[in-house]
């Protein structure tokens, strides 16, 4: 069964056009030889909210895909052994929907209670 997720991963940009292309080629045929691609968006170069790695800025990807629960422990793991990612985190969208639901259903049963 696939689920949907997002991911948003961040290049360190001080190491050149190529060396960043090739990193972001490296990741977007990783997840196509094991997940669905439904879109993918190459932010570019942003300033970092905070220094990382004593780096202030980064190149960002945002990656949405369809894949078995497997395989985002996969890309964790390559992203964590690669030289040049700053930062990456890997969603289940259908678990933050359900999250947002129920927080939306907490906020409603709050409000009632303070209406009432």
């Amino acid at each position: 069964m696939t689920r949907r997720y997002e991911n948003i991963f961040i290049v360190d940009s001080s190491l050149g056009e190529e060396a960043v292309a090739a990193l972001v080629a490296k990741f977007k045929d990783l997840i196509e030889a094991n997940a669905t691609i439904t879109s993918i968006d190459e932010w570019g170069i942003k300033k970092l909210a905070y220094e990382i790695k004593d780096k202030a800025e980064g190149y960002y990807v945002l990656v949405n895909f369809e894949s078995e629960p497997e395989f985002p422990l996969e890309l964790e793991r390559q992203f964590k052994i690669t030289e040049g990612i700053l930062k990456y985190i890997v969603i289940n969208q259908e678990d933050q929907i359900k999250l947002l639901a129920k927080t939306k259903v907490k906020k409603k049963s709050n409000s009632k209670a303070v209406l009432s």
